[in-house]
């Protein structure tokens, strides 16, 4: 994988000395990876400090794209791009959209309609007209480490098919986090 200074590391590098959550996304385009992103950018480093446990996205583009998509989202923890898609063949990701069209992710706010064509006014007006990887290409989410331990492993079968992320925290023993938007009423 490589970072957003263009330095690769090897993926086993990741979880191999502490438990990690690595989230592939299909591209840095796409609105529901976006806004995926958007909410795993609300994840407290300090839940994941007292839960020793390191919180990564990976995406299949340039390393180019990996500053301004972080930028875009508010995301600041761990990004990495595996821009040959190796990762991904290697573990069996998906290209195209399943059928199942009743999977929704609770982290997408938009609906397709809108949410595509934003996507499409990013990638052009973007700095070059680039589609940032493979849009057919599906992601996944797991919890791996430390070492070879695989905690959790699921496959997207389409763009809205993101695991819940309080679903990956509290399996990896982190902290689960509100992302409802409303502000929280106490009765007292």
């Amino acid at each position: 994988v490589v970072d957003g200074d263009g330095r690769s590391t090897p993926f086993e590098a990741l979880y191999g000395e502490q438990k990690a959550i690595v989230v592939f996304v299909r591209n840095f385009l796409c609105y529901t990876c976006k806004e995926y992103v958007e909410d795993l950018a609300k994840v407290p480093k300090a839940f994941l400090q007292e839960a020793n446990v390191r919180l990564i996205v990976i995406g299949q583009s340039s390393y180019h794209h990996i500053k301004p998509f972080c930028s875009l989202t508010g995301y600041t923890h761990e990004m990495y791009v595996d821009p040959q898609r190796e990762i991904y063949k290697t573990l069996g990701m998906k290209r195209g959209e399943g059928n199942n069209a009743s999977v929704r992710s609770p982290h997408v706010k938009s609906n397709m309609f809108l949410g595509s064509i934003r996507s499409m006014w990013r990638a052009m007006t973007g700095p070059a007209f680039d589609f940032q990887g493979d849009p057919a290409q599906q992601g996944g989410a797991l919890i791996l480490g430390p070492g070879n331990e695989v905690h959790f492993l699921h496959l997207d079968k389409n763009r809205l098919d993101h695991v819940p992320i309080n679903t990956v925290l509290q399996l990896a023993g982190v902290k689960t986090v509100n992302f409802t938007n409303k502000p929280q009423i106490i009765d007292i």
